[in-house]
Protein backbone atom coordinates (compact mmCIF):
# COMPACT_ATOMS: atom_id res chain seq x y z
CA UNK A 1 0.00 0.00 0.00
CA UNK A 2 1.08 3.39 -1.15
CA UNK A 3 2.29 6.02 1.98
CA UNK A 4 0.10 8.85 0.04
CA UNK A 5 -3.22 7.08 -1.29
CA UNK A 6 -5.35 8.57 -4.14
CA UNK A 7 -7.65 11.75 -2.27
CA UNK A 8 -9.60 14.71 -3.42
CA UNK A 9 -9.02 17.07 -0.88
CA UNK A 10 -10.98 20.30 -1.09
CA UNK A 11 -11.71 23.68 0.60
CA UNK A 12 -13.20 27.37 -0.08
CA UNK A 13 -13.38 27.03 -3.43
CA UNK A 14 -10.44 25.13 -4.61
CA UNK A 15 -10.11 21.19 -5.05
CA UNK A 16 -7.24 19.50 -5.33
CA UNK A 17 -7.84 15.89 -7.24
CA UNK A 18 -5.02 13.27 -8.25
CA UNK A 19 -3.44 14.68 -11.83
CA UNK A 20 -4.12 12.38 -14.71
CA UNK A 21 -3.99 12.73 -18.63
CA UNK A 22 -7.77 14.06 -18.24
CA UNK A 23 -6.28 17.30 -17.26
CA UNK A 24 -3.55 17.75 -19.73
CA UNK A 25 -5.74 20.97 -21.84
CA UNK A 26 -6.68 22.37 -18.69
CA UNK A 27 -2.50 22.65 -17.27
CA UNK A 28 -1.58 23.96 -20.61
CA UNK A 29 -4.09 26.62 -20.57
CA UNK A 30 -3.03 27.40 -17.22
CA UNK A 31 0.83 27.52 -18.02
CA UNK A 32 -0.21 29.71 -21.16
CA UNK A 33 -1.58 32.34 -18.11
CA UNK A 34 1.72 34.08 -18.29
CA UNK A 35 3.94 32.17 -20.03
CA UNK A 36 5.17 30.37 -17.09
CA UNK A 37 7.31 28.01 -18.40
CA UNK A 38 9.79 31.18 -19.54
CA UNK A 39 10.33 31.71 -15.41
CA UNK A 40 14.18 30.03 -15.14
CA UNK A 41 13.61 29.04 -11.59
CA UNK A 42 10.06 26.81 -11.97
CA UNK A 43 9.29 23.40 -13.28
CA UNK A 44 6.17 24.84 -15.08
CA UNK A 45 5.64 22.44 -18.82
CA UNK A 46 6.19 24.28 -21.82
CA UNK A 47 2.91 23.62 -24.07
CA UNK A 48 4.40 20.54 -25.74
CA UNK A 49 5.69 19.13 -22.96
CA UNK A 50 2.56 18.95 -20.80
CA UNK A 51 1.75 15.36 -21.62
CA UNK A 52 5.12 13.81 -20.67
CA UNK A 53 5.23 16.37 -17.58
CA UNK A 54 1.95 14.00 -16.25
CA UNK A 55 3.26 10.93 -17.57
CA UNK A 56 6.50 11.59 -15.61
CA UNK A 57 4.66 12.25 -12.74
CA UNK A 58 2.22 9.38 -12.97
CA UNK A 59 5.36 6.74 -13.30
CA UNK A 60 6.61 8.85 -9.81
CA UNK A 61 3.16 8.39 -8.64
CA UNK A 62 4.37 4.73 -9.43
CA UNK A 63 7.47 4.11 -8.02
CA UNK A 64 6.43 5.83 -4.50
CA UNK A 65 7.78 9.18 -4.60
CA UNK A 66 5.80 11.50 -5.82
CA UNK A 67 1.85 12.07 -5.95
CA UNK A 68 0.92 15.43 -8.27
CA UNK A 69 -2.50 16.91 -8.09
CA UNK A 70 -4.72 19.33 -10.15
CA UNK A 71 -5.54 22.49 -8.28
CA UNK A 72 -8.76 23.79 -10.15
CA UNK A 73 -11.46 25.89 -9.69
CA UNK A 74 -14.35 24.18 -7.57
CA UNK A 75 -17.03 25.88 -8.89
CA UNK A 76 -16.36 25.41 -12.64
CA UNK A 77 -13.63 22.97 -12.60
CA UNK A 78 -11.25 25.25 -13.97
CA UNK A 79 -7.91 23.82 -14.07
CA UNK A 80 -5.98 26.72 -12.07
CA UNK A 81 -2.20 24.51 -11.57
CA UNK A 82 -0.26 21.72 -10.24
CA UNK A 83 0.94 20.53 -6.69
CA UNK A 84 2.51 17.28 -5.58
CA UNK A 85 3.95 15.91 -2.71
CA UNK A 86 7.23 14.39 -3.42
CA UNK A 87 10.81 13.15 -2.20
CA UNK A 88 8.14 10.98 0.05
CA UNK A 89 9.83 9.12 2.94
CA UNK A 90 7.41 6.66 4.73
CA UNK A 91 9.74 5.12 7.27
CA UNK A 92 10.03 8.69 8.50
CA UNK A 93 7.07 9.97 8.01
CA UNK A 94 8.18 13.06 5.91
CA UNK A 95 6.54 14.46 2.84
CA UNK A 96 7.75 17.53 0.64
CA UNK A 97 5.61 19.95 -0.72
CA UNK A 98 6.86 21.21 -4.36
CA UNK A 99 6.12 21.12 -7.98
CA UNK A 100 3.57 24.09 -7.24
CA UNK A 101 2.78 26.19 -10.16
CA UNK A 102 -0.80 28.30 -10.91
CA UNK A 103 -1.84 30.45 -13.71
CA UNK A 104 -0.42 33.99 -13.65
CA UNK A 105 -4.33 35.00 -12.57
CA UNK A 106 -4.36 33.01 -9.27
CA UNK A 107 -1.24 34.27 -8.09
CA UNK A 108 -1.15 35.94 -4.84
CA UNK A 109 -4.36 34.56 -4.21
CA UNK A 110 -5.82 32.68 -1.25
CA UNK A 111 -5.62 30.07 -3.88
CA UNK A 112 -2.02 29.02 -2.77
CA UNK A 113 -2.55 29.40 1.18
CA UNK A 114 -5.45 27.42 0.41
CA UNK A 115 -3.65 24.11 -1.20
CA UNK A 116 -0.73 24.00 1.65
CA UNK A 117 -3.46 24.28 4.35
CA UNK A 118 -5.00 21.36 2.25
CA UNK A 119 -1.63 19.38 2.02
CA UNK A 120 -0.40 20.26 5.41
CA UNK A 121 -3.54 18.95 7.14
CA UNK A 122 -3.77 15.81 5.55
CA UNK A 123 0.30 15.60 5.45
CA UNK A 124 -0.06 15.95 9.57
CA UNK A 125 -3.32 14.82 10.23
CA UNK A 126 -3.93 12.03 7.94
CA UNK A 127 -1.11 10.65 7.41
CA UNK A 128 0.63 11.29 10.78
CA UNK A 129 3.52 13.01 9.33
CA UNK A 130 6.41 14.36 11.53
CA UNK A 131 7.82 16.34 9.05
CA UNK A 132 6.81 18.60 5.68
CA UNK A 133 9.18 19.76 4.13
CA UNK A 134 9.99 22.21 0.92
CA UNK A 135 12.94 23.26 -1.32
CA UNK A 136 13.17 26.18 -3.94
CA UNK A 137 15.65 27.46 -6.25
CA UNK A 138 18.07 30.06 -4.28
CA UNK A 139 16.98 32.46 -6.48
CA UNK A 140 13.33 32.06 -6.50
CA UNK A 141 12.69 34.76 -3.60
CA UNK A 142 9.04 34.37 -4.40
CA UNK A 143 8.73 30.94 -3.40
CA UNK A 144 11.06 31.86 -0.13
CA UNK A 145 9.03 33.94 0.91
CA UNK A 146 5.44 32.23 0.56
CA UNK A 147 7.27 29.60 2.47
CA UNK A 148 8.30 31.22 4.90
CA UNK A 149 5.01 33.41 4.79
CA UNK A 150 3.66 29.62 5.89
CA UNK A 151 5.81 29.26 9.37
CA UNK A 152 8.49 26.70 8.16
CA UNK A 153 11.93 27.38 8.97
CA UNK A 154 14.85 27.22 6.75
CA UNK A 155 17.20 24.09 7.36
CA UNK A 156 20.04 25.93 5.25
CA UNK A 157 21.07 25.66 1.63
CA UNK A 158 22.46 22.68 -0.50
CA UNK A 159 25.03 24.26 -2.83
CA UNK A 160 25.62 23.32 -6.54
CA UNK A 161 22.02 20.75 -6.34
CA UNK A 162 20.06 20.75 -9.28
CA UNK A 163 19.87 21.61 -13.15
CA UNK A 164 17.49 24.82 -13.91
CA UNK A 165 15.95 24.44 -17.04
CA UNK A 166 18.39 26.58 -18.97
CA UNK A 167 21.22 24.55 -18.13
CA UNK A 168 22.76 26.04 -15.14
CA UNK A 169 23.23 24.88 -11.60
CA UNK A 170 21.12 26.02 -8.91
CA UNK A 171 21.66 26.02 -5.36
CA UNK A 172 18.72 24.88 -3.69
CA UNK A 173 16.88 26.11 -0.50
CA UNK A 174 15.82 23.40 1.90
CA UNK A 175 12.71 24.42 4.80
CA UNK A 176 10.59 22.03 6.73
CA UNK A 177 7.74 22.03 9.53
CA UNK A 178 7.59 20.33 12.27
CA UNK A 179 4.03 18.12 13.32
CA UNK A 180 4.72 20.08 16.58
CA UNK A 181 4.48 23.67 15.32
CA UNK A 182 1.81 22.55 12.99
CA UNK A 183 -0.75 23.96 15.14
CA UNK A 184 -0.22 27.21 15.44
CA UNK A 185 0.79 27.30 11.67
CA UNK A 186 -2.63 25.92 11.02
CA UNK A 187 -4.33 28.42 13.20
CA UNK A 188 -2.24 31.34 11.05
CA UNK A 189 -2.86 29.96 7.90
CA UNK A 190 -6.62 29.88 9.48
CA UNK A 191 -6.59 33.34 10.12
CA UNK A 192 -4.92 34.77 6.90
CA UNK A 193 -7.59 32.93 4.59
CA UNK A 194 -9.99 34.72 6.80
CA UNK A 195 -8.64 38.08 6.19
CA UNK A 196 -11.29 39.73 3.60
CA UNK A 197 -10.02 39.75 0.22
Amino acid sequence: MAFVEPITLSLRGVTLEPLTLHHEAGLRAAAADGQLWKLRVTSVPEPEQTRQYIEDALAMREAGNRFAFAVLDAATGQVLGSTSFHDILPAVKRVEIGYTWYAQRVQRSHVNSTCKLLMMTHAFESLGCHVVGWRTDNFNFASQAAIERLGAQKDGIIRGHALRRDGTIRDTVMYSLRSGEWPEVREQLLCVLDKPR
